[in-house]
C-alpha cells in the first residue's frame, strides 16, 4: 500500500489526527522500499521510530492497532509502567521481543495452516470416517448380504462406507456421536510461574515443554467437535515446526511493530522524579533498560534468538507533567520522528459517532437487532449524545471519544437491559431521540459529582 492508501485505509476507522496517520504511513511504507535495496545498504537502514503525544481517548493506540491490521504485521502493545528496573520485581523488558515473536508464530502458523487446510480436511475426513464405521461383524440395517458376492461382509462394508461418507459429506451425520483418543499434553505453565516466569531462559522452557508427558483421553462427541479436533491436529502433522519457528523470527525481525502505551509514566518530570521513589519505580532504569532493545539487541526466546534491529516502535503518552524531552537523550534519539495529536472537539466526537465503520451508532444499532428490535437514531440525537459527551469533557477530565461510550451507555442502559420484553410485548421499531438522550443525560453532566462516578 502506498502512504495515500494507507491513510484513506485509517480514515475509515480514525477521526481526523492527519499527521500522525501521515507518519505512520511513512514509517510502514519505509518497511517496503528498505526490502528492495541491496542487502549491504539494507542492513543500514533503521526503522523511523515515532512517538504520538496527546491527551488520552484521541486515536493513538487506534492508529498503531490498525495499521498493524492493515499490513498483517506482528503487533503487541504493552504498558511501559508494567516494566521495572532490572532486579527489582516486575516484567523483564526482553519479554516485550519474546511476545512479539508468540505474536509473529501465531501469524505465520496461521497462514500456512490455510495453506494446507484442503489437505487437513481430507485427512481428517477419513479418520472420521473410520470412526463412524460399525465394528466389523455388526449387522448394518438396510444393507442385507448378498449371497452371490465371493465376499460378502467386505462387499458388504463397502456399501456401508460409501453410504457413510456421502451422509457425512452432506452433514447428515454432525449430531452423532463417536468417540475419540484426545492427546492431552500436561502444561510446564504453573511450574513455570513458580520458577520466576518472564526471567526463565527460552530453551530451558522448551526442555521443560517436551519433557511434559502426553497422555491420550477416550471422549465421546458429536461428528462435528470431533471433525475440528481432527482438522487441527492434520494441520499440526503437516506444518514444518522448524520452518515455523525460522518463518516467525524472520517476521519479528522484519515487521513486527511494538506500541508502546504511557511512556511518558516512565519519563521523570524536569526538576527530580516528580514525588515518587523507591526501587520498584525506577523510571530511569526502565528507559535504560529500554534503550538496548529499541536501538537494537539480540533476544533469546522460545522460537530462536531474535534482533530488534528492524523491529518498528510507536511510543504514545498524554505527556501531562513530563515532556518528550524528559526522556533520556538517547532515547529520545532512537525516536527521530514526533507527532502531537490534537484533542477532540465537539465537530470531532460527532463525526466518530457516524464516519468510522465500527461507529458507536452502528454497533448499537446491530446489538440491539441481534434481539430483533429495529433502532434507528434521528440527526438530532446523535448530535445531543457528542454536545453533551464534549461537555463532560470539559467539565470533567478530557477523556476524548471514550467519553463516548459512556454517553451512549448511559442513553441505552434501560433500553438494552428491557429489550427482550419490549420485543415479546410487540414492540419492534425504536427511534433515539434527542429529547430521550437530554432526558437521560443532562442531568448527570449538569450535576459535576454525580458525573464524576457516572461518566
Amino acid at each position: 500500500m502506498t502512504p495515500r492508501q494507507i491513510v484513506e485505509a485509517l480514515d475509515r476507522y480514525v477521526i481526523g489526527q492527519h499527521q500522525a496517520k501521515r507518519a505512520v504511513a511513512v514509517a510502514i511504507r519505509n518497511r517496503w522500499r528498505r526490502s528492495r535495496l541491496p542487502e549491504e545498504l539494507r542492513a543500514e537502514v533503521t526503522p523511523r521510530n515515532i512517538i504520538l503525544s496527546g491527551p488520552t481517548g484521541v486515536g493513538k493506540t487506534e492508529v498503531a492497532r490498525r495499521i498493524a491490521q492493515l499490513v498483517h504485521a506482528p503487533f503487541v502493545k504493552v504498558e511501559a509502567t508494567k516494566f521495572t528496573e532490572v532486579g527489582y520485581h516486575g516484567r523483564d523488558v526482553e519479554s516485550i521481543v519474546r511476545d512479539l515473536t508468540d505474536r509473529a508464530y501465531q501469524v505465520v502458523k496461521q497462514e500456512q495452516a490455510e495453506a494446507v487446510q484442503e489437505k487437513a480436511a481430507e485427512l481428517a475426513a477419513a479418520r472420521l470416517l473410520d470412526l463412524v464405521m460399525p465394528d466389523p461383524g455388526v449387522d448394518v440395517p438396510g444393507e442385507p448380504a448378498d449371497p452371490d458376492d465371493p465376499n460378502p461382509a467386505a462387499e458388504r462394508r463397502a456399501r456401508v462406507r460409501a453410504r457413510l461418507k456421502t451422509q457425512l459429506d452432506n452433514g447428515k451425520l454432525e449430531d452423532s456421536e463417536v468417540e475419540l483418543s484426545v492427546n492431552r499434553k500436561a502444561g510446564a505453565g504453573g511450574l513455570l510461574a513458580q520458577m520466576g516466569g518472564d526471567a526463565i531462559d527460552p530453551e530451558l522452557v522448551n526442555m521443560l515443554e517436551r519433557m511434559a508427558p502426553e497422555r491420550k483421553e477416550r471422549k465421546r462427541m458429536r461428528v462435528a467437535e470431533a471433525r475440528r479436533l481432527l482438522i487441527e491436529e492434520e494441520t499440526d502433522k503437516l506444518l514444518d515446526e522448524e520452518r515455523l519457528a525460522g518463518d516467525a523470527v524472520e517476521r519479528a525481525e522484519q515487521s513486527g511493530i511494538v506500541f508502546l502505551d504511557e511512556i511518558d509514566k516512565v519519563a521523570a518530570p524536569s526538576g527530580g522524579s516528580g514525588g515518587r521513589s523507591g526501587p520498584d519505580v525506577s523510571r530511569q532504569g526502565v528507559q535504560r533498560d529500554l534503550l538496548p532493545i529499541v536501538e537494537g539487541a539480540t533476544v533469546s526466546t522460545r522460537h530462536g534468538p531474535v534482533k530488534t534491529d528492524h523491529v518498528l516502535f510507536i511510543a504514545a503518552g498524554a505527556f501531562h507533567t513530563a515532556k518528550v524531552t524528559d526522556l533520556m537523550p538517547e532515547l529520545q534519539g532512537r525516536f527521530p520522528i514526533r507527532v502531537e495529536l490534537s484533542p477532540l472537539g465537539r465537530a470531532d466526537l460527532l463525526r466518530i459517532l457516524t464516519e468510522p465503520r465500527n461507529a458507536l451508532t452502528r454497533q448499537q444499532t446491530a446489538l440491539l437487532d441481534a434481539e430483533g428490535l429495529d433502532l434507528t437514531f434521528e440527526p438530532d440525537a446523535v448530535e445531543a449524545i457528542a454536545d453533551l459527551a464534549a461537555q463532560a469533557n470539559a467539565r470533567l477530565e478530557n477523556i476524548g471519544a471514550r467519553r463516548l461510550i459512556t454517553v451512549v451507555e448511559q442513553v441505552f442502559d434501560d433500553i438494552a437491559f428491557d429489550a427482550p420484553e419490549r420485543v415479546a410485548g410487540g414492540e419492534t421499531r425504536l427511534a433515539v431521540t434527542a429529547e430521550m438522550v437530554r432526558a437521560k443525560v443532562g442531568p448527570i453532566v449538569g450535576d459535576d459529582d454525580a458525573a464524576r462516578f457516572v461518566l
